[in-house]
């Protein structure tokens, strides 16, 4: 399916809440060092066919739609790489629960390289980016799409074009149970997207209804080691109606207004960090519920031996306030990254592309 069009939303938001507070201020305490005194689990991400270099995280939300092979409170986490360790070869989704256990939920045909833009909708309908490439390199690297899978793992739908979906890497959604709004960030072209779909009641169909260029300019290019570099992590928050762009080869944050509704692209954005003492190139993004956003930094741009793998907490006026490193053996190992909060519990993963794992912290509230 190709997509087509500009779209306006005029949706209403809530307050993002968490324990009774909205989000709000640059004073709330610090999330990253809470994680040392966390309880840790530890769970592999490769699946019997050997996928390796796992890269998005998401957690599958607490009124998902019953009936499929995933349920509430779930892990998926999308594969980059085949077992031979070829970039933009992975198409495994794993499946990891509660308790720790790994299956495979989704597996598609050979090639795919399965991205950081995965996303999860309650109706139950899985979204998943693909970057592929037929020989892991960036030399042979082709355009990819947007996947739709319905919750027992089969593919029901995929949308492609050669602007708004240029290597989707990174998405976030807005979720209103028969709409939801996807921003995506296009590798290949340095761009972010705006999509509005509309998903059937039973979670089995999903079709584009609007789609638009909300933002252009970012660095982005083939790199040896890394693959690619372009625009990466997205975060949005619904009381700005600003969507945070983590810019990998920019090594820097940047924040588009009016990012829901704006008709036309910005140029990059607002810049809202930059820091050349703690970001080496930003990849994974999140708003967490204390106001302070989070990126994860892949090593490849601004790169340090004594710091590598890190994730970094900063306030949304762009002051550092804390880093965590998922790895502590090498660098390059965060990437994907997400966030669940229930009552009063906040789950936090992230995956380890080095030794292949997800890391799920727990923090009591």
């Amino acid at each position: 399916m190709e997509l087509r069009s500009m779209f306006v939303t005029s949706l209403a938001i809530t307050a993002v809440l968490f324990a009774g507070q909205a989000v709000c201020d640059d004073d709330h305490e610090a999330l990253l060092p809470q994680l040392p005194s966390s309880s840790l689990q530890v769970v592999s991400t490769v699946p019997p066919i050997g996928d390796l270099n796992p890269y998005g995280v998401a957690f599958v939300p607490h009124d998902f739609a019953t009936g499929g092979t995933i349920h509430s409170g779930d892990v998926l986490v999308s594969n980059f790489n085949d077992a031979a360790n070829l970039q933009g070869t992975g198409r495994t989704i794993v499946r990891i629960t509660r308790g720790g256990v790994q299956s495979v939920f989704f597996q598609g045909e050979p090639g795919l390289g399965l991205t950081t833009a995965l996303g999860i909708l309650r109706r139950g309908v899985v979204l998943v980016g693909n970057v592929p490439s037929t020989d892991g390199t960036f030399n042979t690297v082709q355009q990819g799409s947007l996947i739709a899978i319905d919750r027992n793992g089969h593919e029901i739908a995929a949308f492609t074009d050669s602007t708004l979906l240029d290597g989707p890497w990174d998405l976030t959604l807005l979720d209103f149970g028969k709409e939801a709004v996807v921003f995506v960030s296009s590798v290949l072209n340095g761009t972010v997207s705006r999509l509005r779909f509309g998903i059937s009641e039973d979670g089995e169909h999903i079709w584009l209804q609007d789609a638009a260029l909300i933002a252009l300019g970012y660095v982005h290019r083939g790199d040896p080691n890394a693959f690619v570099i372009g625009p990466t992590g997205l975060a949005f928050d619904r009381d700005h109606d600003l969507l945070y762009v983590a810019s990998t080869g920019d090594n820097a944050i940047y924040a588009i207004e009016r990012a829901r509704t704006r008709p036309e692209p910005a140029r990059k954005g607002k810049l809202v960090y930059v820091d050349n003492a703690h970001l080496r190139g930003p990849l994974g993004l999140l708003l967490a519920p204390n106001g302070h956003l989070i990126t994860t930094n892949g090593d490849a741009i601004n790169g340090d031996p004594d710091f590598p793998s890190e994730m970094v907490e900063f306030t949304r006026s762009g002051k550092f306030v804390a880093q965590f490193s998922v790895e502590t053996s090498g660098q390059g190992g965060a990437f994907g990254i997400a966030l669940a909060v229930h009552e009063d519990v906040l789950r936090l993963a992230a995956v380890d592309d080095v030794v292949n794992t997800l890391e799920i912290w727990t923090v009591q509230n």
